[in-house]
């Protein structure tokens, strides 16, 4: 019922029917590509893989595009990525003619970027909203996948895209007593999507990362009370957002290609150049001059200030000496600076970007407190209680982050070659090749999941890098006439190999427990997930290429 399109320029025709129950499955539902997901990831696979000439849908659970930036909605959102960075690229006249307002790009004008994009490229007809894909099976025999979702419908694909987002299955702790809560309890990855009103209320907000990094200082603004509690104090580099620099938006946009190129070259393909030179290799007050100079200009670019923050203890110290030199300096209350100093190395986990957060913690209506020394018993009816006090909220906000990478494919019962489940194959951690194929899921493929450099990079790029690469191997079928394609259980176990080895030349591994590792989720195996170095990765991508796809098995 589904052809491929050069099956018909060949003449050969290929009937399937496929039977659930005593019902046919209607013609409407098979497909020749199936994408889960409509965030930046599906929207541009839907674009690139309609252009083959396939039959393709994409099934997403929120009512409109966006992904991440449809769902993480609270005050304080916006990208710690450049907006003239964090982009799509594939399009000249799109980079053109959308203009960003501010250095920093907020939430509310990123989804208002990529319901633009939705309409500019028409991908909305092709796109169902309000549904959750929530089972996958291969089926051998007919080569297909099938599929249902939430509304108890079916369907069938002969290649499944899953955009599903790094950051996109929201962790919740199971903190005792937490449906008792009777006040508005609140998550920032599921934030509601009208305005709240937080003038005059009691406020708790249980989380210190990039999420209530950003949420804190409004919300504190807004509150009568707010009351942080921590448990691992985390890295934070001012942001100095300001309005987008006009001038600037100009000369970019006059050598567009240009500086996406530079840009792809370094690490993690964000424009921070790094400095050539070791912190243990200059004066100590060139150092200090040098510190001074990336906070003043602020944001990510802080990490790469030397070159071996990543990988060197005794450089990392001194960046970590600097950072917490400063937060003693803004913030005026001893105890709570210490509480707030990081006793892990700068750039183990994800550096964080903020507008005023240590300033924040100088307001008399907002208090800190350490969980790691008084750890949250249980939650009540109307509040919390630590180790040694009970503390009562009309609101409490769970900035507790995602269970990052792997979670929204874990979400989905997929089921590949002789029964094998994807959950029983990552039992001990994401097993994948170039984080794109897992051996015995034929024809399934992951966008910017695990084993590729994804969180450690610009998302965008490596979305797009990521889709170009699997419309140019489904391209290469189609010229090549074959039908399935999946990785073997060689390739997968060397690359995941290769990923963990580089990692463990870094302070990614042995500086702290991160969500890199998958540490913030109860039970999860560690295994640090994302590959390190964008530039290194393209070009093994490339490499596989040009080998007609070594480590890919085709039939």
């Amino acid at each position: 019922i589904s052809l491929w399109p050069w099956q018909h320029s060949h003449g050969l025709v290929y009937r399937t029917i496929t039977r659930t129950g005593c019902n046919l499955m209607s013609t409407e539902n098979n497909f020749d590509a199936v994408i889960i997901g409509a965030g930046f990831a599906g929207m541009y696979a839907l674009h690139k893989i309609r252009g083959l000439g396939f039959k393709v849908k994409a099934y997403e659970r929120a009512s409109d595009v966006g992904g991440t930036w449809f769902w993480n909605r609270y005050p304080g959102a916006r990208c710690d990525v450049n907006s003239l960075e964090y982009s799509y690229q594939f399009s000249d006249e799109l980079q053109q003619e959308w203009s960003w307002s501010e250095r920093y790009s907020s939430q509310p004008e990123i989804l208002s970027y990529a319901k633009h994009v939705s309409e500019r490229f028409d991908l909305r007809k092709d796109i169902q909203f309000e549904t959750k894909v929530t089972q996958l099976e291969y089926d051998e025999n007919a080569e297909v996948w099938h599929g249902q979702t939430d509304r108890g419908e079916e369907f069938t694909s002969r290649i499944m895209i899953m955009a599903t987002g790094c950051l996109s299955k929201s962790n919740t702790p199971q903190f005792e007593g937490l449906n008792q809560f009777e006040g508005q309890l609140l998550h920032t990855a599921q934030w509601p999507h009208t305005e709240v009103d937080f003038a005059g209320k009691d406020v708790g907000v249980i989380g210190t990362g990039s999420s209530a990094i950003q949420l804190i200082p409004i919300v504190a603004d807004q509150a009568k009370t707010l009351t942080v509690f921590q448990r691992t104090a985390n890295f934070s580099i001012p942001a100095h957002n300001s309005d987008m620099d006009k001038k600037h938006e100009a000369q970019v946009k006059a050598n567009y290609k240009e500086f996406r190129a530079q840009n792809s070259l370094q690490r993690s393909a964000i424009g921070m150049v790094p400095n050539p030179v070791s912190a243990l290799e200059v004066s100590d007050e060139e150092r200090e001059q040098t510190y001074e100079e990336r906070w003043s200009v602020g944001g990510l670019p802080f990490a790469a200030t030397f070159n071996d923050l990543g990988i060197d203890r005794r450089a990392n110290s001194t960046a970590v000496d600097f950072v917490h030199r400063k937060i003693k300096d803004i913030v005026k209350d001893e105890q709570t600076a210490d509480t707030l100093c990081p006793d892990t190395v700068l750039g183990c986990k994800r550096l964080c970007v903020d507008s005023n957060y240590y300033e924040t913690f100088n307001r008399s209506n907002v208090f800190l407190v350490d969980i790691k020394q008084n750890p949250i018993k249980n939650i009540t009816h109307n509040g919390l209680v630590t180790a040694d006090k009970e503390f009562k909220f009309d609101s409490l906000i769970l900035a507790t982050g995602f269970d990052a990478m792997t979670g929204a494919l874990a979400d989905i019962s997929i089921t590949g070659r002789e029964k094998q489940t994807l959950a029983s194959h990552w039992s001990e951690g994401p097993q994948n090749y170039l984080g794109l194929m897992v051996s015995g899921f034929p024809n399934m493929f992951t966008i910017t999941g695990p084993g590729s450099p994804s969180v450690l990079s610009n998302m965008i790029v490596a979305i797009e890098q990521h889709v170009n690469f699997i419309t140019n191997l489904l391209d290469f079928m189609k010229q090549t006439q074959r039908k399935t394609v999946e990785t073997s259980e060689k390739a997968e176990t060397e690359w995941v190999q290769q990923v963990n080895a580089i990692a463990a030349q870094t302070l990614y591994t042995s500086g702290c427990n991160s969500w890199y590792l998958g540490a913030n989720i109860p039970g999860k195996p560690r295994i640090f997930m994302p590959h390190i170095g964008f530039p290194t990765y393209v070009e093994k991508c490339n490499e596989v290429a040009a080998q007609d796809y070594r480590g890919f098995k085709f039939s």
